[in-house]
């Protein structure tokens, strides 16, 4: 990390938290901050989709997979692909409902109980994976940087960031703010590969060095054959229409057709970006190969592309752009969290005559401490793993004191 790279990533946390802020000056009512007014142009629409679906550990996690077992293994991320088109279906659904959460629809087609039921669940999703996002966003930082900066620190200015402009704002400020970042999400996932096929000498010094198996689409070693893919794609159709964050997916447009083409295509963008992230696992097998080196575990791949090609500005680029890939998300989550606490439990069981002022400033007080209460979720994350860390070092001691005592 040069001086250059600290200014570049945190001039993009001023930048986007300005910006967030900004936007935020549009958000006057409780409908503004829950579903924007449904105003939302297409364009918006799909930064916001492919800002909320793509999360910083997951081109990590396929760079691995693919240095480890070769192209084939894209289907762990591309296990949706074949019910992408479907959500053009899907989308107008949402629109129509005119409901703020998916807890209403809920409740409109199964009752009150299965609604509650749905709600708490929702919001505990919500938490739990702006927790874990957080704690991986940290991991994913301390791989592509190196030990010269903490990760720590990062995520708590990443958390910092998105929850001003999130609280400010609500859903104007995290989908236009998702638009911007999803081109860093972009630069994330293409950055790498011509400066490494530079070092290997193009895709004819890549064929020359790695097994004719690593180009395959289908085989083996991605563990995922043509019935598994179909079974994925069954329980993916079912499983999206009801994932909590879907109606700000599908019903924010100005038109249904701009929800249409948002999680349409914003679905697709991820799926094009995604052979980014393979591309780049295999860049890194043949780079490994060439330079002689040796990599304890598949998933430092992508950490270990970072410190052989980026040069002082390329690698606080590149952590901006993981930032970005949580953020986004996170942004959205907090929203939506207010959204449901707000309209599923406060308006329904604690003050139904609620005016408009007041369920606007729920909304913000209650995606604000949920999304602190994710910050303490992902610390306790961390102080587990310390602990089972510690516990498991400390036992073979422990196991040679008692045997001489």
């Amino acid at each position: 990390m040069s001086t250059l790279d600290y200014v570049v990533l945190f001039g993009y946390f001023i930048s986007i938290t300005a910006f967030g802020l900004w936007m935020a000056r549009k958000t006057r009512t409780s409908d503004a901050f829950f579903r924007g007014e449904r105003k939302f142009k297409w364009y918006i629409m799909i930064g916001q989709a492919f800002g909320v679906g793509t999360h910083a550990e997951m081109p990590v996690a396929q760079t691995g997979a693919t240095f480890s077992q070769g192209f084939a293994t894209i289907w762990y991320q591309w296990k949706n692909m074949l019910i992408t088109p479907f959500y053009w279906l899907i989308a107008p659904f949402y629109r129509r409902s005119e409901r703020t959460t998916i807890g209403e629809i809920m409740e409109d087609r199964y009752g009150s109980k299965i609604g509650l039921i749905y709600s708490i669940f929702a919001v505990t999703y919500f938490v739990f994976n702006m927790g874990v996002m957080m704690q991986g966003a940290a991991k994913v930082i301390s791989v592509a940087s190196g030990t010269n900066i903490s990760p720590d620190m990062v995520v708590f200015a990443m958390t910092i960031a998105f929850i001003i402009y999130s609280y400010a704002g609500g859903l104007i400020a995290a989908a236009y703010t998702d638009f911007i970042q999803s081109f860093l999400i972009i630069t994330l996932s293409i950055l790498l590969i011509p400066l490494g096929l530079k070092q290997i000498g193009g895709f004819s010094g890549m064929r020359a060095v790695l097994p004719d198996h690593f180009f395959d689409l289908f085989n083996a070693a991605s563990g995922i054959d043509a019935f598994t893919i179909a079974m994925l794609a069954v329980n993916g159709i079912v499983g999206i229409t009801a994932q909590p964050h879907m109606i700000s997916m599908c019903a924010t447009g100005d038109t249904e057709r701009a929800g249409r083409i948002g999680q349409t295509f914003g679905s697709m963008v991820k799926r094009l970006v995604t052979i980014g992230w393979a591309l780049t696992g295999l860049v890194v097998a043949a780079l490994v190969i060439k330079k002689g080196a040796t990599l304890a575990d598949p998933e430092m791949a992508f950490g270990y592309a970072c410190s052989v090609l980026l040069v002082p500005g390329l690698v606080g680029l590149m952590l901006s752009a993981i930032v970005a890939a949580n953020m986004s998300a996170c942004s959205n989550f907090m929203v939506n969290t207010g959204a449901l606490f707000t309209q599923n439990f406060y308006k329904k069981y604690i003050n139904p005559e609620a005016e408009d002022k007041k369920l606007l400033k729920m909304g913000k007080l209650s995606g604000l401490g949920l999304a602190v209460l994710a910050v303490f979720f992902a610390m306790s994350i961390k102080m587990y793993f310390m602990l089972s860390f510690s516990l498991k070092h400390w036992q073979p001691l422990w196991v040679s004191f008692s045997l001489e005592v």
